[in-house]
């Protein structure tokens, strides 16, 4: 007889729980639901870090980052089912009390606004275009149909928040949103396989350049730029904020390791691919937003279609990606908020009044600030670092 079978036993087995266990996510959708939290708005600065540092050592700077993401990851979900709690603030609170909580809470709610503000940004940018650096790039509805108050930034991107971002974001759990999740990292290969067949046909034509196997420090201004691109990839590799709320779904938690091993090994063959072609597509003049890129004159009718798709795909690829980041940040503000009330997904009033007030946030700040690049990137590389690095190593040491 087994120490779980005896007199307090039941005779017959809890169907109530075994259904549930069943109901539970499938590894598959966790894989979807990882990789579309880790593939986000830092794969359009991917390119950029490989001009930045070289071929060789952005390889080798994306390979070491996924594999101490990993390390983390597994850390954080090993002293997780350790303990009691099912939420990253529940294990900063059983290891550093109210303090810990708070501190991860604000880094997460800080990363993931400034995330959703760029997504929306980029969205309005492919839509209905942009200023950079004095030069007017027109968005693909402006080329197709030339401008319009309908094709402006402020209602294309009204439009997608009402009828593409409100129904997403309304979902209650995380696993409703793997199919969206799928799509997205489907929409991700198109963005990666077109820009890596534009590259391609750019050598096979002799268009390109040879790259830089290796950086180039021309002065001390140049030197301390090599430093910029570690925020960058450490911030496009983050998902430590979702990991609970993918991995507790699942119908066996244990298994979440899996998936980020499956999810880390798939994103760092993308990021990988797009820097490499994104760099040899557009050599030195790859610039931060590879978008902006991707809107010069190709000269003929299909290369400015593949262009057009480009960015469209990336656009597109960001929508499902969205609602996950969403996710996220709703859970904490809502523990900050309203520690003591039950489950948000359980109350429908403080749900909506939530979920509709961070969206109309995020519309507005994204119009009142076209441009949040740079700001994007000091302050999402600071909460993520400590989101990916130092409070699983804290936790640790604790």
């Amino acid at each position: 007889m087994s120490p779980a079978t005896g007199l307090n036993s039941p005779l017959l087995p809890d169907n109530h729980k075994t259904e549930e266990k069943e109901k539970g996510a499938s590894l598959s959708g966790a894989v979807f639901n990882v990789s579309t939290s880790i593939i986000g708005a830092g794969i359009m600065s991917i390119p950029a870090t490989f001009k930045v540092l070289g071929v060789i050592p952005a390889f080798v700077l994306v390979m070491v980052i996924a594999w101490l993401t990993y390390i983390s990851a597994e850390l954080l979900m090993r002293f997780t089912h350790a303990g009691e709690a099912t939420t990253y603030g529940g294990v900063m609170r059983e290891a550093f009390g109210p303090v810990g909580s708070m501190a991860v809470q604000v880094c997460v709610v800080i990363a993931n606004l400034g995330c959703l503000i760029t997504y929306l940004i980029i969205m309005g940018d492919v839509l209905a275009g942009t200023v950079h650096e004095g030069s007017v790039h027109l968005g693909v509805l402006q080329e197709w149909f030339g401008i319009h108050w309908w094709n402006t930034r402020a209602f294309a991107m009204l439009f997608v928040v009402v009828f593409v971002m409100l129904p997403l974001v309304l979902f209650r759990r995380i696993e409703s949103l793997k199919f969206s999740s799928a799509i997205s990292v489907l929409l991700a290969l198109v963005f990666v396989g077109i820009s890596s067949g534009m590259a391609i046909y750019a050598i096979v034509q002799g268009n390109t350049k040879t790259p830089r196997w290796l950086p180039q420090i021309d002065d001390q201004a140049s030197f301390f730029n090599l430093f910029t691109a570690v925020p960058v990839i450490v911030t496009a590799f983050t998902f430590h904020f979702n990991a609970h709320s993918i991995g507790f779904e699942l119908r066996q938690p244990s298994a979440m390791m899996s998936a980020v091993k499956v999810s880390l090994v798939l994103c760092a063959a993308i990021y990988f691919a797009t820097g490499i072609f994104g760099y040899l597509l557009f050599g030195e003049s790859t610039m931060s937003d590879i978008l902006v890129n991707f809107d010069q004159s190709s000269g003929t009718a299909i290369g400015a279609l593949l262009n057009d798709i480009v960015r469209l795909s990336y656009a597109f690829h960001l929508m499902p990606v969205f609602p996950l980041v969403n996710f996220s940040m709703r859970g904490n503000i809502d523990e900050f908020l309203f520690p003591n009330k039950p489950a948000l997904a359980n109350d429908t009033t403080r749900f909506l009044s939530l979920t509709l007030s961070l969206l109309a946030l995020i519309y507005v700040a994204a119009i009142a600030i076209p441009n949040i690049w740079y700001v994007f990137q000091f302050v999402g590389s600071t909460a993520a670092v400590s989101i990916a690095f130092i409070f699983p190593g804290a936790i640790v040491l604790r």
